[in-house]
């Protein structure tokens, strides 16, 4: 399946949105993109247009379910049908659960679950007559193994595999040729890490090792033209997705100890440090983090995972040679 004509991105001006916006602009799709602040988003709809393609930037608030339905139409109206929705937007609070307010989870919970609620319901709402598209909901490691101080993150993360296991369950009943995937990514060099509200004394860093936007935008643009169940990007999605299923007793003590010190750098936060909780914050913040110096370009298992089909054929090939040379020998 080719990248299709008209793709969705949400929290398309920053981090994994804005480096996966640019390698399907790349690929020869034209663009909805939404997210809140209109810098960014303004300047990612340049860079697709600079590549040849359409696009249409909204600003838009993915809590807000009705704002998400009008960009829709208004994407259907300028661009065409929608042939691929991508569900990225996210928001954190990193922060002990006892030093937190409602109104934090509440946020997050809005933003980072029901946000690809709302996202898969305008998709569902075009795709489902036409029987066609797919839905790419981007989740993460910590959708199936929480880390301590971003229990509202994690805990979102964890409702949009319930949300998404669901979805496939009725697509296959009904027999709908409307596709859902999610791609679980690890530690990334994005500028979340710069405006994510925390109560921590030092600086926020993603859990190493660290891997560039570009490596999650590769793994996306595979998920849209090769469907899969789900798509694990890099070996600490794999680490932790499995021991999860085998360790989970011994990792929480491992992460009680570790984790706090492995989000933090050393330097201190600032004191009049502005988060993006509540409303975005100003400029275009493009997608890398401050990370760069430490950050991975390439996943060899991402690399093996999307060619698994063609290294199943050759692992079969070398034992099929393996076998004839063996039976040489025994007939020698």
């Amino acid at each position: 399946m080719a990248v299709p004509r008209v793709v969705v991105v949400t929290g398309a001006s920053a981090g994994v949105g804005r480096a996966t916006v640019r390698a399907l602009a790349a690929r020869g799709a034209d663009l909805g993109l939404i997210a809140r602040g209109r810098e960014g988003l303004e300047a990612a709809k340049k860079e697709v247009e600079a590549m040849g393609r359409r696009a249409v930037a909204i600003s838009a608030d993915v809590a807000r379910a009705g704002q998400i339905e009008r960009a829709a139409e208004r994407i259907e109206q300028e661009l065409g049908p929608i042939d691929v929705w991508v569900n990225n937007a996210m928001a954190t609070v990193v922060s002990p659960i006892k030093e937190m307010t409602p109104e934090e989870f509440e946020r997050v919970t809005q933003v980072t679950y029901l946000g690809f609620v709302h996202g898969t319901l305008s998709a569902l709402r075009r795709m489902l007559p036409r029987d066609r598209g797919v839905i790419v909901q981007v989740g993460s490691a910590l959708a199936y193994r929480s880390i301590p101080l971003q229990a509202a993150y994690c805990a979102a993360k964890h409702a949009v595999v319930g949300f998404t296991e669901s979805l496939r369950c009725e697509l296959l009943h009904d027999r709908s040729k409307v596709k859902v995937t999610m791609v679980h990514l690890p530690g990334l060099n994005t500028p979340q890490f710069d405006w994510a509200k925390t109560r921590l004394p030092r600086k926020l860093q993603p859990v190493p090792p660290i891997f560039q936007p570009e490596v999650a935008a590769r793994a996306i643009v595979h998920a849209i033209e090769h469907p899969r169940r789900e798509l694990w990007v890099g070996m600490p999605t794999v680490k932790a997705i499995v021991g999860n299923r085998v360790i989970a007793g011994p990792l929480d003590h491992y992460l009680a100890w570790k984790a706090y010190r492995a989000q933090q750098t050393d330097g201190p936060v600032a004191e009049a440090r502005p988060d993006n909780l509540w409303f975005p914050v100003h400029g275009d913040h493009g997608a890398h983090g401050a990370f760069d110096e430490r950050s991975r370009n390439r996943s060899v298992q991402l690399w093996a995972s999307m060619n698994r089909g063609a290294l199943t054929m050759l692992g079969l090939g070398v034992l099929t040679l393996l076998g004839g040379w063996l039976g040489l020998r025994r007939m020698a």
